[in-house]
């Protein structure tokens, strides 16, 4: 199997992108509203997170985008809370250390730009997802933090960095 990248989000990238987290969206059964699936930010992710403190990163396996995260200010929060935000891969970048691999991209990105934490908003029938985040030091909270605009996801985790 080829070598995978991690690299910054690319202009090029939006189209793809977005066709790739919506694929993961409905495989993974996300209801279509509440969720990223209607989010604006999907169709035009390069300008979305061409802002100080954000970025978003693609895994690229053969010419291929085969996932991505990014790290952005959590809206309505205080300043020193970032939040971990669509964070998808296909099936071929799955059960390989990829996601470990952004996880630690990510959380070193945010400790860059003075976070103090990290939050997530997931589902709970993303099992996979939720095992990963909490290795990587996740600890579930009882409440949303701040306002992602995702009412459809119900539950919540954060890490101190």
């Amino acid at each position: 199997m080829s070598e995978v990248l991690i690299r910054k989000l690319m202009p090029e990238d939006n189209k793809v992108l977005a066709a790739m987290i919506r694929t993961v969206l409905i495989e993974m059964g996300v209801p279509k509203v509440g969720t990223a699936y209607e989010d604006v930010a999907l169709d035009d992710m390069f300008k979305t997170y061409d802002h100080d403190r954000m970025c978003y990163f693609v895994v690229v396996q053969n010419d291929e985008i085969i996932g991505g995260a990014g790290i952005a200010p959590l809206a309505e929060a205080n300043r020193t809370v970032c939040e971990l935000q669509k964070m998808y891969f296909l099936p071929k970048a799955r059960g390989r250390g990829v996601g470990s691999r952004m996880m630690e991209v990510c959380l070193d990105f945010a400790r860059a730009q003075d976070f103090d934490h990290c939050y997530l908003e997931t589902l709970p029938y993303m099992e996979a997802a939720r095992k990963l985040y909490k290795r990587s030091g996740f600890e579930s909270l009882k409440a949303a933090l701040g306002n992602t605009g995702h009412y459809s996801c119900n539950m919540w985790m954060l890490k101190e960095l």
